[in-house]
């Protein structure tokens, strides 16, 4: 499985598929301007074939390239936030293929600051006539499921696939953010529409808007398709739902007998429900104590998914997260998650 970054380079090049680092999931990598190797991505997922992909772009890329237009309220947000785990969604320059849009002229772009991530990308870049390498990359893992944050889960994932040949993984840190990048659009913008937020992620709403001057707006009908946008994402394999604090308390006494819940809290209310379950006699249930806050609950969450899958639980339950805005992007992905069983 151990490949060097020269020679995940050269396979993406003869167009093969490539599992590789950044700094928020692991992203599985596919030659942005080679329609059939961005195919092999949609066919190795099982992602709908009108569902976008991000590019990403080495720090010395030439973004003019890969777009055909760039607002100076996006070349804003490239200068405070890039590199870094922030995708903008900008009109698609004529010659970049349409397989990594989804079929729209619109393109999702980011410039990751994972090493590997860019070592990778700028050795790509290197073995192109113009210097000019993209990666179309969503995250490594079977459409619709848990994105993956370290080599280990990818390999879970993919066995077959790896054995085969079909994918090779670059192995590099675990990924330090843990959620996917913070989507901005600036696709309409000479329709009259400025910043759209499109997907939360750890750059926040706030800090786009320091930068900005102003807060973005929230998606509306007619903005493009993204990555992670539709309602159930993001998923488990094991049934999962959200519960409020007084029904973590609660919950014990719902569980049927003879079935193992478990139970993702706060420390506090972890605390509570533990004393509570001793007492009762009906089916089990395990707690785990989460942090309280955001960004280390942001890193463990995938991870802690994926081990909790592995366990035979017939539920995972999620103690419901605060309602501000240091929270947004963790209570998108978890309401994604839970809407997969509803």
């Amino acid at each position: 499985m151990r490949i060097s970054i020269q020679e995940a380079a050269k396979r993406l090049a003869e167009g093969d598929l490539v599992a590789f680092p950044t700094e928020t999931v692991y992203g599985l990598g596919a030659d942005a301007e080679n329609p059939s190797a961005v195919a092999k991505i949609y066919q190795t997922k099982g992602r709908p074939q009108n569902h976008p992909v991000i590019v990403h772009l080495a720090p010395n890329a030439d973004l003019s390239y890969w777009v055909s237009e760039v607002p100076v309220e996006a070349k804003k947000l490239i200068q405070h936030f890039w590199p870094g785990p922030l995708t903008l969604i900008l009109p698609r320059a004529a010659h970049i293929p349409d397989a990594v849009s989804g079929g729209q002229s619109s393109v999702g772009v980011r410039c990751p600051s994972h090493p590997v991530a860019q070592a990778l990308l700028t050795a790509f870049s290197a073995l192109k006539p113009n210097g000019q390498g993209g990666v179309a990359a969503p995250s490594a893992n079977k459409f619709g499921q848990v994105s993956p944050t370290s080599a280990s889960h990818v390999v879970s994932e993919f066995p077959a696939e790896i054995q085969a040949g079909v994918l090779s993984v670059l192995e590099g840190d675990d990924s330090d953010i843990g959620i996917e990048s913070t989507i901005v659009d600036f696709s309409r913008v000479k329709e009259g529409v400025g910043a759209v937020l499109l997907r939360p992620g750890h750059i926040t709403r706030a800090q786009l808007a320091e930068v900005l001057g102003y807060e973005p707006a929230s998606p509306d009908k007619a903005a493009p398709r993204v990555s992670g946008s539709l309602k159930a994402h993001y998923a488990p394999r094991t049934p999962l739902q959200m519960v409020c604090e007084e029904e973590c308390k609660q919950l014990v006494s719902h569980i049927p007998a003879g079935e193992k819940w478990v139970l993702m809290a706060f420390k506090e209310t972890v605390s509570q429900v533990t004393s509570q379950a001793s007492t009762m006699e009906t089916g089990s249930l395990e707690t785990y104590a989460v942090s309280s806050d955001p960004v280390a609950y942001a890193r463990e969450i995938y991870g802690l998914l994926r081990r909790l899958d592995e366990q035979g639980y017939q539920r995972i339950c999620v103690q419901a997260l605060p309602q501000d805005a240091n929270w947004e992007a963790l209570n998108d992905r978890l309401q994604r998650a839970a809407a997969a069983f509803v």
